[in-house]
């Protein structure tokens, strides 16, 4: 009875600690924010190093969707990689892959050298956020999941926030040389990887691991009808900010609307996804997730409007005010839909969950990528925001009165 009420105590507690001071934590978000830094700087940086080539903008989104792509087909191996190597040597593969490649990019502009480079960097990317979103979930219960998924978010969004704004004007400013050197920061987080794999040894809960394979066999089918609804709102929200991340740089031929129209979008986006973790903890994730997809719907549809218009001024202040309500919604749904991935796939198949949304995160921004290059190749970058605006509104739509907002996988 005592060894009962003491367990008790000590959830309490630690349901009201700080997630930031949790065993493991902090070691984990320096690692995140490193690897993450690493990519920021490239995602606008290599397609442009593209595009001043002699590419076209399919060539360059498409630098950025085989990057995604090979990022999703590591997420898919991770868990035979962890089997294999354990967490320490796993995530020293990734550190390596995604970081070692960049300066190699100023051998070359072609691109197809460009994108074997990215398939590399994809594979360590893939690597590197798969595991962050499993210790996350593995260092925190339940409880606070919100809180840990904010923290997560934040490290993940500060680096987007600090680097992608800044990754264009350093090259306009000093030279890509700079940006490519800049971006081999990965290899820091490698020192880090043992103490947050060291406080994973020691957290009893449920893990990724037979019980999850388990319960995956018991009922594969509603897991997937679980995860639809989540991944489904990941899916489009991700493919405009791969949108927006490969091609603003082009949008605009003026920098200094270039700097603020990514800086606003990658603050907000920080901001909010590190903000709604407390709100999930409080009320769920799931009522705010639709009007979270209409909001990125009318941002999405403001950019378009801006680079349709004939004016600077208006044209600024549509890209600004479009990057800060598509900001919103983009930070937000990052943190609700992983929060909505675990609380409806449950403790057991926690670890499927948190690979079915870094696949979905990483195949949204690559098809974003890649279609927004096409349909601007074909077309103009207008028509390419105005068709993500509709997707966008569409899955809204299909969140109204649907089953996703409550469905859990079966036990």
């Amino acid at each position: 009875m005592l060894d009962g009420q003491t367990n008790d105590v000590r959830g309490r507690q630690a349901a009201s600690g700080s997630v930031w001071r949790a065993p493991g934590m902090p070691a984990l978000l320096g690692s995140t924010a490193l690897g993450f830094a690493g990519a920021a700087l490239l995602m606008p940086v290599a397609p442009l190093w593209v595009l001043d080539g002699g590419g076209d903008e399919l060539g360059a989104g498409t630098v950025n969707a085989v990057m995604m792509l090979c990022t999703v087909v590591a997420q898919l191996l991770v868990g035979r990689a962890l089997g294999r190597l354990g967490w320490r040597w796993t995530l020293t593969l990734g550190a390596c892959l995604l970081g070692a490649p960049s300066p190699a990019h100023l051998l070359t502009d072609d691109v197809w050298a460009v994108t074997a480079l990215a398939a590399v960097r994809g594979l360590g990317f893939g690597i590197i956020t798969v595991c962050g979103a499993m210790g996350v979930a593995a260092l925190v219960e339940p409880a606070r999941r919100g809180r840990a998924v904010g923290a997560y978010g934040l490290a993940v969004a500060a680096p987007q926030f600090l680097l992608i704004p800044v990754a264009p004007w350093l090259v306009e400013g000093v030279g890509y040389w700079l940006v490519f050197t800049l971006a081999v920061v990965p290899l820091l987080a490698i020192p880090l990887a043992l103490p947050w794999t060291r406080a994973l040894r020691t957290v009893d809960r449920p893990s990724a691991g037979p019980a999850a394979r388990a319960a995956g066999r018991r009922d594969a089918a509603g897991l997937r009808r679980a995860l639809t609804g989540p991944i489904a709102a990941l899916l489009v929200i991700t493919s405009a900010g791969g949108a927006v991340l490969t091609f603003t740089p082009s949008l605009s031929p003026d920098p200094t609307t270039v700097y603020l129209a990514l800086l606003v979008f990658t603050g907000t986006s920080a901001l909010c996804r590190w903000a709604f973790g407390g709100f999930a903890d409080r009320r769920g994730a799931a009522p705010a997730i639709a009007p979270l997809l209409f909001a990125g719907a009318a941002g999405l549809a403001a950019i378009g409007l801006g680079t349709a218009s004939g004016t600077d001024t208006t044209r600024m202040v549509l890209l600004i005010v479009g990057m800060l309500v598509l900001g919103v919604s983009y930070g937000g749904l990052q943190n609700l839909t992983l929060v909505h991935a675990f609380t409806a796939a449950g403790e057991e198949a926690r670890s499927s969950a948190g690979t079915a949304w870094n696949v979905g995160f990483d195949a949204g921004t690559g098809l974003g990528a890649l279609a927004a290059g096409a349909l601007a190749s074909a077309a103009s970058y207008t028509v390419s925001y105005a068709v993500l605006a509709v997707v966008t509104a569409l899955v809204g739509v299909g969140w109204l009165g649907s089953r996703w907002r409550g469905e859990r996988a079966p036990a």
